[in-house]
């Protein structure tokens, strides 16, 4: 899991429950504060806690964490205690895991030489132990994961949590908003929200069997204070989907008004449910702005003016909260802007640990290969090994991969040859490899997809997201989309269309595909052309770039490509290619999660395929949201939460290929030259596009025609 989206267990939580309250007193008030505020970098609970909700980590994990520390079954846990055994055992396990490969490596060079009974009998025995090492191995390193995440996500949850209010108290966090624009609360729980029974969780002590099932906007909006709604992922979930039931400005008066209500009146005592009510309105708040400051508040300037305004004159007299909140917002409009780069502690945890955690996985991968790849069935090419080699070289960080902004000018950097990109024509993509072209055209990918947000996959079919292979018209503008059909959203509800722009970009590249082949002058040039596509799309997918794959396959499946004399004399292993695209092509569209499978998107860089996630978020959103009663059903909602949490997921690993720069200004400049080219008009002007009828053929076919006529007049 990644550090700064996990989700810790109920269990481990409520044993660790002992915040220290800290209180300052302004103007002649005292107001709770929270402890060491400038520390706090993040209140989002992350993709993982929408993912996975509480099941973040196994129940195994949870018990063994339980256990450390404990000196006696009567002493509480500690975390500072189980961080210190930890080390201990996982540096003890990974000495004797080290020498133990010594060994093994020592024995295979003697039975290669003497092939003694001997050592042959010992090889097998010693390589059970090996295996069950390496899992104790593997099995410690999750361990400290979780103890690394603990330290910094756990106080930052637990802390929101201390401020949750039990199911029974929720009418209450209701009344509590004088100003609440939306309609009249109703006075009892059942009223707000339905709960279904299942069995408890696995990986927690949680006695309570209800799950939410649906619920009222205000209900549901309520539930956010309610206790362990941070740890069920409830929270991150809500972020995600609450467009579909209230607007942004009704959620943003929703909090203000909790806000406003409990403020002022908020004792010493935490305890009080005014005072939990006001703080985790605090938490909510800040985790909203972290998570979809984008979205929400970057796309509606009303909205960022409302809540500067109220944190301006009722909150940073009276709570150093507000400077808190304004610093967010100021932080989250510099790096929305591209004018900030910052790291939150946790990536420098991240940093920090990366050297421990190389050498783990570097011991475990002597003994055997990565199991992980079970998920495909496609084997890698043999020319696809630089690109392997590439990727374990560099580290997965985000400043060493995102590529730069391009130069003001190509004339002045580039050769000649890159500066007029048209001139040259295909004839550049025949020179470089298929490596080095899957490499760039993965980075330009990912600089796209960088900049999408989960929610921007919502309610795509009132943006006219279509099942088909293109999926928004060429001469269809983001400012005429209309959003009085199927829009799911509530009519005054303000939605980003930066789906369009990524669709947009897929379909470029998909014209451009099929333009550099149907341009082509010679067959033999065509043939080059079809093969290296093919190759690349298989390198892009073997390398988890399934949009540029899914790109390069469909400017392929164009109808006039598809027609070319050149397929027929393709090679038949590089013409295999293309019914294994088709096959990952149905692999991503059979299930909205199968590339969560597994453990290879925890640590390898993958891009989806944007068109279809948003057919899978679609099928999720076919039926109604509401049930008879009118109460919105949840358990729908959650499942699209989970779905679009997966784009958060795959952002956080990179992609750590070296950015070319002048090849990457080559590619741009191809694919701008053919985004609104006409297929048909410039296959038409080319004669390698049309069966050819050989000359001779052709000239005794006249003969014998004029042979029979003559013959007629005889």
């Amino acid at each position: 899991l990644q550090s700064n989206g996990c989700c810790i267990g109920v269990g481990f939580a409520e044993e660790n429950r002992e915040p220290e309250e800290t209180m300052i007193k302004i103007a002649g008030n005292n107001y709770p504060v929270f402890p060491n505020l400038p520390d706090f970098h993040g209140c989002s609970p992350g993709w993982s806690s929408a993912f996975y909700g509480a099941e973040c980590f196994d129940s195994e994990v949870h018990s063994y964490m339980k256990n450390l520390g404990k000196q006696k079954s009567s002493e509480s846990q500690n975390i500072d205690a189980k961080k210190v055994e930890l080390e201990q055992l996982l540096m003890m396990e990974t000495k004797n895991y080290r020498k133990t490969i010594k060994f093994y490596q020592k024995l295979l060079q003697k039975e290669k030489r003497t092939k003694g009974p001997e050592t042959k009998s010992m090889l097998p025995k010693l390589r059970g132990q090996l295996q069950e090492m390496k899992s104790k191995v593997q099995f410690l390193e999750l361990v400290k994961k979780y103890m690394q995440a603990s330290q910094t996500i756990l106080l930052q949850i637990m802390y929101a949590e201390q401020w949750g209010v039990e199911s029974c108290m929720l009418p209450t966090v209701i009344h509590n908003g004088r100003t609440d624009t939306m309609d009249v609360a109703p006075t009892d729980e059942s009223s707000l929200l339905l709960y279904y029974n299942t069995e408890k969780h696995q990986c927690n002590n949680q006695n309570g069997i209800r799950v939410l099932q649906a619920g009222t906007p205000l209900g549901l909006m309520a539930y956010l204070y309610s206790r362990n709604a941070f740890l069920e992922g409830y929270v991150q979930q809500f972020l995600y989907t609450f467009r579909y039931f209230c607007t942004q400005e009704e959620f943003l008066q929703f909090l203000l008004d909790r806000i406003s209500s409990t403020l002022s009146s908020a004792s010493l005592d935490p305890s009080t449910s005014l005072t939990k009510i006001c703080n985790r309105s605090f938490y909510i708040l800040q985790a909203w702005i972290e998570d979809c400051y984008s979205v929400d508040f970057a796309t509606n300037a009303d909205l960022l003016c409302t809540l500067k305004e109220f944190i301006s004159s009722k909150v940073a007299q009276l709570n150093g909260y507000g400077e808190h909140l304004l610093s967010l917002l100021e932080d989250a409009s510099a790096r929305k802007n591209g004018s900030a780069h910052q790291c939150s502690s946790m990536d420098k945890c991240e940093e920090e640990g990366e050297e421990d955690r190389k050498m783990l996985h570097s011991l475990c991968k002597q003994l055997s290969e990565d199991v992980s790849r079970k998920n495909f069935n496609w084997k890698l090419s043999k020319g696809m090994g630089p690109v392997a080699q590439c990727q374990r070289e560099q580290l997965y960080t985000s400043s060493s991969v995102l590529p730069k902004p391009c130069y003001n000018s190509f004339t002045e950097e580039f050769p000649v040859s890159f500066a007029k990109a048209d001139e040259v024509g295909p004839y550049l993509l025949i020179e470089y490899s298929v490596q080095q072209l899957c490499c760039q055209l993965t980075l330009l990918q990912q600089e796209v997809f960088h900049k999408c947000h989960p929610v921007h996959f919502l309610n795509s079919r009132a943006l006219g997201v279509k099942d088909k292979c293109v999926a928004v018209q060429k001469a269809v503008s983001t400012e005429t989309v209309s959003f009085n059909v199927c829009n799911l959203f509530l009519s005054k509800c303000i939605q980003d269309q930066y789906l369009l722009q990524l669709l947009r970009n897929a379909d470029s590249i998909s014209t451009w595909v099929a333009a550099e082949i149907v341009t082509c002058h010679t067959s033999k040039l065509q043939v080059s052309l079809l093969s290296k596509f093919l190759l690349i799309a298989k390198c892009c997918y073997e390398q988890r770039n399934f949009a540029t794959a899914m790109q390069i396959l469909a400017g392929l499946e164009n109808l006039i490509v598809r027609q070319l004399p050149a397929w027929k004399i393709l090679p038949a292993k590089v013409a295999e290619i293309m019914e294994e695209l088709k096959a990952v092509e149905v692999f991503l569209k059979s299930d909205s999660l199968c590339l969560m499978e597994g453990e290879r998107f925890k640590t390898l860089p993958t891009i989806p395929s944007a068109h279809v996630l948003a057919m899978h978020v679609q099928q999720l959103e076919t039926g109604g949201f509401t049930m008879t009663n009118g109460a919105h059903k949840w358990t729908k909602l959650r499942n699209i939460a989970k779905v679009v949490s997966q784009v958060h997921a795959f952002q956080e690993n990179p992609y750590a290929y070296t950015p070319d720069f002048k090849l990457q200004s080559y590619l741009r400049q191809r694919i701008t030259h053919f985004k609104d080219a006409d297929i048909s008009a410039l296959a038409a002007d080319n004669c390698a596009n049309f069966h050819q009828i050989p000359a001779e053929k052709h000239s005794r076919k006249i003969q014998d025609t004029l042979r029979r006529m003559k013959a007629t007049f005889q």
